[in-house]
């Protein structure tokens, strides 16, 4: 249980060492310039919360809520999303480094990635329904019983995927996807 509930405030370039995050709440606040690799954001309730121009990549999530967080121009290296909460979770992010991320089993229908790199992101299980990946880096991404359903991939790039092993009925891809989804059937596609 937080100790005490933050609304509507704006966090300026703080570090993981801040005792302002310590067994809070946090509520349509905005932190901007935090400089947090490796914080412990643990059992923290994020709610319509936004993040701009913050390093926090290796945090730690173990039992954090994340209700409707915008990540902007951020750093989330490495994060492992599966140890935050299911309830109410949803997420989005424009112009992020989600490099080595881990999505596994989370569910974020309806997210928005714009922007990002993705490069090895870990999206296995994960509910991905009716996201839109806008010009995102997919490169070595896994995607293993991955939901994506209505999702739209058209813009982004550098993806393989198996489409008998996910699940994309209904999912958008651009001609220059295709070579990612044929890989498995040995296919070559040529412009």
């Amino acid at each position: 249980m937080p100790a005490s509930i933050q609304e509507d405030q704006t966090f300026t370039k703080i570090t993981a060492a801040d005792p302002v995050l310590a067994n809070q709440q946090f509520e349509y606040c905005k932190f901007v310039s935090c400089d947090l690799p490796g914080a412990d954001l643990s059992n923290i309730l994020f709610i319509e919360c936004v993040f701009e121009d913050c390093n926090l990549s290796l945090i730690n999530l173990g039992g954090t809520g994340l209700q409707n967080i915008r990540f902007r121009n951020c750093k989330l290296g490495g994060v492992n999303f599966s140890r935050s909460l299911d309830f109410l979770m949803e997420m989005h992010f424009d112009g992020c480094i989600l490099d080595n991320a881990v999505f596994y089993r989370k569910k974020n229908k309806k997210a928005m990635f714009k922007d990002c790199s993705m490069i090895e992101a870990d999206l296995t299980e994960a509910d991905l329904a009716d996201c839109k990946f806008d010009n995102c880096n997919l490169h070595r991404a896994t995607f293993d019983q991955t939901i994506l359903k209505n999702a739209d991939l058209s813009t982004s790039y550098n993806f393989t995927m198996d489409p008998d092993n996910n699940h994309i009925k209904g999912a958008k891809f651009s001609v220059h996807g295709l070579p990612g989804l044929l890989l498995k059937y040995g296919i070559e596609v040529k412009n």
